[in-house]
């Protein structure tokens, strides 16, 4: 409707939690304003516009994502990784900020949108459009943003050049800068409902509509869970498994084997560490609710693999600990995140667990 009475605002913040579809949306948001032959309610998919939007190599479509610094590019812009980009989005719009960098093999780089970022929007932007009536500018995860970055951009996300659109695609927005969150219009995006999962999963890998069914209930209206529960299951096995060698030599007071597995946590990426530090939470979770006797409520979200686990676990998480776990394994998660020596974060953060388990 506002496309169709020209009444698109400027700067428009699509939030919503992991797995919700926000970036999906914002490419068909963006290929239908650039449509030649736009439908009531989507693009025609044919026309010369639709055809450069779905190869996502439009001259008018802009892209800004997180990316690192590596020995190639010591001060680096999305244009470095545009050609990945493309291939990996192309590939399925619905991915983690962890996916994207183990990509690009991050190692223990962490994915930012740098300062340098800035001056190559403002001299994009200040270009006449090429094709379209609209440059569009997608910034995907500008909590990631380096607060320089952001406030060069204040001025222009005000103030845009004529028929230039920005869309942010947030996940947190609440780390968003206040004085940029202000500047846009706020789009809230909800998680998937399970039975659009279950459609999803059935037509994209042809599973039956059992096991669709109870992996959909297991993501939780998160869509990328779910396809991470059909294509890399490996990936929550693995995190299942340090959860568990964590959770038992705590409970041991194992020391020798808590300093071990602080050190192989300490040799993965920051991305897997922080990968593994929300797994945690999340099991956390699912096992108070386990302890509470939610079973027949359906609000507990475990795979076959974890409910197997939990069924001797749940026991020992409770409303008296479960509070101050969540609260070590989120400190870590912040120290990991603002670099802080893995070594160090995980060993306190084990020790820690292993007084509160008992």
């Amino acid at each position: 409707m506002s496309v169709s009475q020209e009444r698109v605002s400027h700067a428009q913040l699509f939030s919503g939690p992991e797995g919700c579809g926000s970036l999906a949306l914002a490419l068909a948001y963006a290929q239908y304003i650039s449509c030649e032959n736009r439908k009531a309610d989507d693009s025609c998919g044919v026309c010369k516009s639709c055809v450069k939007y779905e190869k996502m190599i439009h001259p008018d479509q802009h892209f800004v994502f997180p990316v690192i610094k590596d020995k190639k590019n010591s001060d680096p812009v999305s244009d470095s990784f545009i050609e990945h980009w493309r291939e990996f989005v192309i590939r399925s719009p619905f991915f983690t900020i962890n996916s994207w960098l183990d990509s690009i093999e991050v190692g223990n780089a962490q994915g930012l949108i740098f300062a340098s970022e800035a001056s190559e929007i403002i001299k994009k932007l200040s270009l006449k459009s090429f094709e379209s009536d609209f440059k569009i500018m997608i910034i995907w995860l500008p909590e990631k943003m380096h607060q320089t970055t952001a406030n060069k951009l204040l001025k222009l996300i005000e103030e845009p050049p004529e028929k230039t659109l920005f869309l942010l695609v947030s996940e947190e927005s609440d780390k968003i800068i206040p004085t940029m969150l202000s500047r846009c219009q706020l789009v809230k995006i909800p998680a998937f409902s399970r039975e659009d999962i279950e459609k999803y999963l059935t037509n994209r890998f042809g599973i039956d509509a059992k096991k669709a069914s109870d992996l959909a209930a297991v993501a939780n209206g998160n869509i990328v869970r779910a396809i991470g529960l059909c294509e890399h299951n490996d990936v929550y096995i693995l995190n299942l498994g340090r959860f568990r060698n964590l959770m038992r030599n705590a409970w041991k007071r194992d020391i020798i084997s808590v300093i071990e597995w602080s050190e192989g946590m300490a040799v993965t990426g920051r991305e897997a560490q922080k990968n593994f530090l929300s797994f945690a939470l999340r099991l956390l979770r699912e096992n108070l609710m386990l302890s509470l006797c939610q079973v027949k409520d359906n609000l507990i979200f475990l795979t076959g693999e974890e409910a197997e686990f939990s069924k001797k676990f749940h026991p020992f998480i409770n409303q008296t600990n479960v509070y101050p776990l969540a609260d070590e394994l989120n400190l870590a998660f912040s120290h990991i995140e603002a670099n802080g020596n893995p070594k160090i974060i995980f060993l306190d953060l084990a020790l820690k667990i292993a007084r509160l388990i008992r």
